[in-house]
């Protein structure tokens, strides 16, 4: 059955719709027939959506990239597993890198640099007919970037500058040119080396947010909005 025939329909997750995949390998799928951005979405994606991100995620791919969107959708009756964004631009790369074009944004230079090379070395005959580092000064050298994109039209386009930044590039870049997109916001730092991921134990206990908050104590204040989260969830408000 073609994926067009499957027609996936999105939950609604207090005014923002997440696709209930149940793989990443259908989200692929799917991504790949109908083009548009991917976006990662959990408990922050949802808790600080606004009236322009919100109109971006629902008209494109929104994902469960958290447990909590994961345990949101559940209690709307639908099926998903949590995705990884981080790992799923590697598994797209790992399905196309010897037929489909790729662009790599984001990060600081040398990441970028270094993200390129790897890319290289690891997928042997890639195609990356452009790359940009995450730093864009103006918007002349903005509006340079989408330019370049649209004149040399990639297959896939993955864009690492942290929300709500990316996502508001993607739907620029998607409106000149329509390909895949997806945001990445640090992976890039992790696919390099410079960033540790949490350990295997902790993903796979759905722990990571707590990983991430023990090497990073100065997150308290940017997690402390999840209580606001966990009330919903306990109180069924999906």
């Amino acid at each position: 059955m073609s994926v067009e025939n499957e027609k996936p329909r999105q939950v609604d997750l207090r005014g923002v719709m997440v696709y209930p995949f149940s793989n990443p390998d259908k989200l692929i799928d799917f991504a790949d027939e109908r083009k548009g951005i991917l976006v990662a979405i959990n408990a922050e994606k949802i808790l600080n959506a606004n009236e322009l991100t919100r109109s971006i995620i629902n008209g494109n791919i929104g994902y469960c990239d958290g447990a909590g969107a994961v345990m949101a959708i559940r209690q709307k009756g639908a099926e998903a597993d949590k995705i990884a964004g981080c790992e799923l631009w590697l598994k797209i790369i790992g399905r196309f890198h010897a037929s489909r074009t790729f662009y790599i944004i984001g990060g600081k230079p040398d990441v970028n640099t270094a993200t390129v090379e790897k890319l290289r070395r690891e997928y042997p005959g890639i195609r990356i007919v452009g790359q940009h580092h995450g730093y864009l000064g103006d918007t002349a050298e903005r509006a340079a970037l989408i330019d370049d994109v649209a004149r040399v039209r990639p297959d896939f386009v993955f864009v690492a500058m942290g929300s709500p930044l990316q996502e508001l590039l993607m739907a620029d870049m998607l409106a000149r040119h329509k390909a895949v997109y997806q945001g990445l916001g640090g992976s890039f730092d992790v696919y390099t080396g410079r960033v540790p991921r949490a350990p295997r134990w902790w993903i796979e206990h759905n722990m990571e947010f707590a990983y991430r908050l023990v090497r990073q104590p100065k997150r308290i204040t940017r997690n402390i909005k999840y209580v606001k989260f966990a009330w919903w969830l306990a109180t069924r408000q999906f």
